[in-house]
């Protein structure tokens, strides 16, 4: 499938949830996804990720901003927050429930434990209000049909992908019982509204990839390519992430910070760019920058 990444337009972005400081890990997807937008001449925008108000950290959004510009990434465009963007994403589930593509779920998250069994991405919805809701059933939640099809995409780095999405994942929750947008529905929109070709995170969020095509062509929205990089493993070999309690970037050292990402990402720096400022990093990476200098599975490191 050809892209605007492929005709030399490019963008890229950058989307973390404001739910704690920048870890190593984040870093690795923040210098991975802007080395590949700079090497591309194309734009990178940063998105903040807030639509799970309840999960902000207030001030977790200022910290994130001041974490890459102390590591010398810049971003293209005004910062986006998904907090402000309710309109847009109400106008997309409207226009799925007017053709039928979304229908009103009841069922509680307990009930669905009691009988679902479980795919790659947690429960596999059962079908319970696929048909209208039961007796006795009012609208929790809105979830989209699951495509007949098989989903099929191509990685940039782990090749061909085929998910069945109504079998190994099932209607997936749009909006959720709380009221709120479920972070598949802003997401793809988001990507939409600011032309993004190329998506490149952790890969941990593959199994996020299939329902988040499945949305995009079910809306008519274009696909990015997609590129998911190795993880950052802890020493005990789970992925560092705010829910293990990784370490913060230090931002007073972000030479050093940048220095070890490029490490991981197969790009050590030459000897003679030893404590060199970031930006200084940052320009050698780009002109060096290539996907089969990662790693072909993910990487234990220390003291992150």
């Amino acid at each position: 499938m050809s892209t605007d990444a492929d005709t030399g337009h490019y963008v890229g972005r950058f989307a973390p949830s404001p739910t704690g400081p920048l870890h190593f890990g984040s870093l690795v997807a923040a210098v991975a996804s802007y080395l590949d937008a700079r090497r591309h001449d194309g734009r990178w925008a940063l998105r903040i990720d807030d639509v799970d108000r309840a999960r902000a950290v207030n001030g977790t959004d200022t910290a994130i901003r001041r974490t890459l510009e102390r590591h010398a990434l810049h971003w293209d465009g005004p910062v986006v927050y998904q907090s402000a963007r309710d309109d847009a994403y109400a106008d997309a589930l409207d226009r799925l429930v007017d053709t039928g593509l979304a229908f009103p779920c009841g069922c509680t998250r307990r009930e669905l434990q009691a009988v679902a069994t479980h795919g790659p991405a947690g429960m596999i919805y059962p079908g319970t209000c696929r048909d209208g809701l039961p007796p006795g059933k009012s609208a929790r939640s809105w979830r989209l049909r699951a495509p007949a099809a098989p989903v099929r995409f191509d990685d940039r780095r782990l090749g061909p992908q085929h998910v069945d999405v109504a079998t190994e994942i099932g209607d997936f929750v749009i909006r959720r019982g709380d009221g709120l947008f479920a972070y598949h529905l802003a997401m793809v929109v988001d990507d939409a509204a600011l032309g993004a070709t190329d998506i490149v995170r952790g890969a941990d969020l593959l199994i996020a990839t299939a329902p988040q095509m499945a949305l995009r062509d079910t809306l008519g929205l274009p696909r990015p390519r997609h590129l998911h990089l190795p993880l950052a493993l802890s020493p005990a070999g789970g992925k560092l992430s705010k829910h293990t309690h990784a370490r913060a970037v230090d931002d007073a050292t972000p030479s050093a910070n940048i220095a070890a990402v490029l490490a991981f990402l197969g790009l050590a720096p030459p000897a003679d760019l030893e404590g060199a400022p970031p930006a200084a990093l940052l320009a050698w990476a780009t002109g060096h920058w290539r996907i089969d200098t990662l790693s072909a599975t993910d990487i234990p490191v220390e003291g992150r």
